[in-house]
């Protein structure tokens, strides 16, 4: 028997619209209702549409908002790292596919990518890796604390012009003298050791932070050392008050900058005069022809780079909130 078989007359007026007791629907009435009727005999079926929700669901219930929120922001984190994710790919498309077909040889020469991290693994875990970048780092920082005496020389420069008229010549002649040109006369004074290689460093990091430090002292406005004059500040609280808070960006650019080309001109003089370093890691691994080791080292150098290069940036943040210019 149908199901709309066993219900009353007043389920079916409810049903049609009718009142109980009245008359029946007729002819295409009657389809509507025995529709009306099997729907609400379902099992789970009052007859009451429930409202939909507008949220994202997925097999086991709704999906959270934050859930969402939190995939759609770290989509947006990674998004710069999109470019390097697409090279990696085709280096190791290339690498690992194309060269083989083309001369088996050749893979030697360019190791794919997933080599060269098995060779970072196996460095890292000798320890033969953190080995040389430490004494890398050692020789830039101990080149960088020499360097720092281009600060007040540049502050001198810029401030009292007997001085700038004395020193800028004969600095303007050793300026554009690349750090590797110093390198036969260095091995020559210091031997093959730390000492030439700190040398090296401190020609690389010391010409940036001078002419920066020399530029921001001169480039202050006037008016600043005009007020401060009219306040009654002495020269010495002039210098200490005013032009060195107001030079303060440019001497950190300065050490940015310096920092840069003392690691390259590091891993120059590393190659040719030390024992130990990234650069002696990347000749020694050249020699036994591991290009796998080779790029270890150029990748640790330009990462170590990168990290201190912000790490600089992230100081003069902190230190000169003020400025626009430590910002960028």
């Amino acid at each position: 028997m149908p199901p709309e078989a066993g219900l009353s007359s007043a389920a079916v007026a409810r049903t049609w619209g009718g009142a109980p007791g009245s008359a029946a629907p007729q002819c295409g009435e009657t389809s509507q209702v025995i529709a009306a009727l099997r729907f609400t005999a379902r099992p789970g079926r009052t007859g009451v549409r429930r409202p939909q929700s507008h949220g994202a669901f997925s097999r086991h219930g709704p999906v959270s908002g934050t859930m969402i929120k939190a995939s759609v922001g770290l989509l947006r984190r990674l998004r710069p790292l999109a470019l390097v994710t697409g090279l990696l790919l085709v280096w190791q498309f290339i690498s690992a596919v194309w060269l083989p077909r083309v001369d088996a040889n050749l893979v030697t020469l360019l190791p794919p990518p997933s080599a060269v991290v098995r060779a970072a693994w196996d460095l890292s875990i000798s320890g033969e890796l953190p080995g040389h970048l430490w004494a890398s780092l050692r020789r830039e920082l101990t080149a960088f604390v020499f360097a720092l005496a281009a600060v007040p020389l540049g502050i001198a420069m810029g401030w009292w012009k007997g001085v700038h008229d004395q020193v800028n010549p004969l600095i303007e002649t050793l300026r554009p003298i690349p750090p590797i040109a110093w390198i036969p006369l260095s091995i020559l004074w210091f031997g093959i050791g730390d000492a030439q290689n700190q040398f090296i460093i401190f020609l690389g990091i010391f010409f940036p932070i001078l002419i920066n430090t020399m530029v921001g002292v001169r480039d202050i406005p006037t008016n600043l050392i005009r007020a401060a004059r009219c306040l009654g500040a002495s020269q010495w609280h002039i210098l200490s008050r005013v032009v060195l808070p107001a030079a303060a960006p440019q001497v950190l650019t300065g050490i940015r900058v310096g920092f840069g080309f003392g690691w390259m001109a590091l891993v120059a003089a590393e190659l040719v005069g030390a024992s130990s370093g990234l650069g002696f890691l990347i000749n020694d691994a050249r020699s036994v022809l591991r290009t796998d080791i080779v790029l270890v080292g150029m990748l640790t150098i330009g990462l170590t780079g990168f990290v201190i290069d912000c790490l600089v940036r992230r100081l003069a943040r902190r230190l000169l909130p003020w400025s626009l210019a430590v910002g960028q």
